[in-house]
């Protein structure tokens, strides 16, 4: 028994002696920290990542489309940031992003057994469970920059206008109507290459950010007589990193 608490009580000394170390390190590192000069980067630059979310609707489209259930988008990406002044405030930015989108509409996609395109209204004709496409694109965002930025500080007012460049690699259509899915993958009339104007406003953080396409999705393409249209609309929230 003796050996035990001989053997706990240099346990409590040496674990007493440890953390008196710690401290003194800690404190020696504090002051050691205090002593080194601040170093401001004259030279910075701002918001060169991004990740954002956005609400889809689809716009100007035929009367006999209609927008139904959530459609929403993820976009990433880098942006490499060119100030143009000495204040570093005002600049241009160009980068690359990847995109990914969801349409719930009523525009059903089919394709007959000659391999040709089928565009017909869902709506008042029939039930189903589902009926949506998906697009993924690369994008080349172009964007002028002004903030109220400094060296000093990560909290500042932004404004952001632009235009994005994209293309559709991947496009998916479902319909779902019990066990019966209809899938198509394949569209002629998809409108590839993308082109959009962008605008961004917020302060720190949270940034709101629009995106209207300036070309429609389909072309040379009809549902009941009327071209098919449809510019998406995107509206969400960006958040920038560095």
């Amino acid at each position: 028994m003796k050996f035990f608490k001989v053997c706990f009580l240099l346990l409590l000394s040496f674990s007493s002696g440890l953390y008196s170390q710690i401290e003194d390190r800690k404190e020696v590192a504090k002051r050691n920290l205090d002593s080194i000069p601040i170093v401001v980067d004259s030279l910075y630059r701002e918001d060169q990542f991004y990740v954002g979310f956005s609400f889809n609707v689809l716009t100007n489209k035929a009367a006999a489309i209609s927008n139904s259930g959530f459609s929403g988008g993820i976009h990433v990406g880098a942006m490499r940031d060119f100030p143009l002044n000495k204040r570093r405030n005002v600049a241009i930015a160009a980068g690359l992003g990847w995109s990914l989108n969801s349409y719930g509409q009523n525009l059903f996609i089919g394709e007959t057994p000659g391999g040709e395109t089928i565009f017909r209204s869902l709506d008042g004709r029939i039930d189903y469970d589902k009926n949506r496409f998906t697009t993924q694109l690369v994008e080349v965002p172009l964007e002028f920059r002004w903030r109220t930025s400094t060296p000093t500080s990560y909290k500042f007012w932004r404004i952001y206008t632009g235009f994005r460049l994209g293309y559709i690699y991947y496009f998916r259509s479902r319909f779902v109507q019990g066990d019966h899915i209809v899938r198509q993958t394949k569209l002629p009339e998809l409108e590839r290459l993308r082109l959009g104007t962008t605008f961004t406003f917020g302060f720190n953080t949270f940034n709101f950010q629009f995106y209207y396409s300036l070309n429609s999705l389909f072309k040379n393409a009809e549902v009941e007589g009327s071209e098919i249209g449809a510019f998406p609309l995107k509206i969400g929230l960006t958040f920038y990193i560095l």
